[in-house]
């Protein structure tokens, strides 16, 4: 795969710079009359405006060119607070053909900032980070480990917090059999983010493989299973296995099979194991649907 992100993106450096009262004229109302100008107002001891700064930041970096932040600490430049009768901050003006045109209070999600550029510059698509992300996810799931791992690397370089390129990263070291670096780099991430889709996914990665890798082969496993089938610690191993070895729908059903004929063995193991599956693959996946109706038929039947 080519590079996939360039040297310069995600920088946008000489689109994003702090303003002043003596350059406002320049960098903000001349400039408008070229592309975008997005006016941050902001201080330093409002938390709020730390939430939005970095957000603008992203989204005038994505916009790729078609729109520029001019950030103006209001403590240090009063003045255009006062001419632009701002009376709360975090508070964000969109100046084009050299006046302002729009503007907002406030911490907004990125997708709504997003959205209020693309109404004054055009659709923005995705950021050479999102591309990549895509990328090494697809690689991810194809099983090429070595673009996998260039791509969330990469993406990592740029956005050291980046929460689900970290997530994704792990799945990646799983995959190559470094479970060790799959969780120390996964203790990076703060407990309260750990419940994203896609930490939750990394962390049933780690959980499974480190039980298919204490579960044993699977052709004595399987035998175990044939010759006494309500032998569930061996059909837990079997099903843990089968998953180990990439067979999510051979180990989903081993699961489902335990929950049938004992739902609370082993304080409920086999749905436990099937719940660490479906994180796993993901609720975009055709085959957590059928598992989940599958469960919830078990369960409440």
């Amino acid at each position: 795969m080519e590079t996939l992100i360039s040297e310069s993106a995600g920088t946008g450096d000489n689109l994003i710079k702090d303003g002043s009262t003596q350059t406002f004229m320049q960098d903000v109302v001349e400039a408008s009359k070229e592309r975008l100008v997005l006016v941050d107002l902001w201080a330093p001891w409002c938390g709020p405006c730390k939430q939005l700064g970095p957000i603008i930041e992203k989204v005038v970096k994505g916009a790729k060119g078609a729109a520029s932040l001019v950030k103006i600490d209001i403590d240090q430049h009063p003045q255009i607070a006062q001419s632009l009768q701002v009376q709360s901050i975090p508070a964000v003006f969109a100046f084009k053909d050299g006046r302002p045109v729009d503007g907002f209070m406030g911490a907004l999600p990125e997708s709504k900032v997003k959205e209020f550029v693309e109404r004054h510059a055009g659709p923005i698509g995705p950021s050479p980070v999102e591309q990549a992300f895509a990328a090494g996810s697809a690689a991810l799931e194809a099983g090429e480990t070595d673009v996998a791992l260039t791509a969330f690397a990469k993406i990592l370089e740029l956005e050291p917090d980046n929460v689900e390129a970290k997530a994704q990263l792990a799945r990646v070291y799983v995959k190559l059999g470094e479970i060790d670096a799959a969780k120390s780099l996964m203790e990076t991430i703060a407990d309260n983010q750990k419940f994203a889709p896609a930490v939750s996914a990394a962390l049933a990665a780690i959980s499974m493989a480190e039980n298919a890798a204490n579960a044993g082969e699977l052709e004595p496993l399987r035998q175990r299973v044939e010759e006494n089938p309500n032998d569930l610690d061996a059909r837990l191993q079997y099903g843990r296995a089968l998953v180990g070895h990439g067979n999510y729908e051979a180990g989903g059903e081993e699961f489902l099979d335990i929950i049938r004929r004992d739902r609370d063995w082993n304080e409920a193991a086999g749905r436990q194991e099937l719940l660490k599956l479906l994180d796993l693959i993901g609720p975009a996946n055709p085959l957590t649907k059928s598992l989940r109706r599958r469960l919830s038929s078990l369960l409440f039947s």
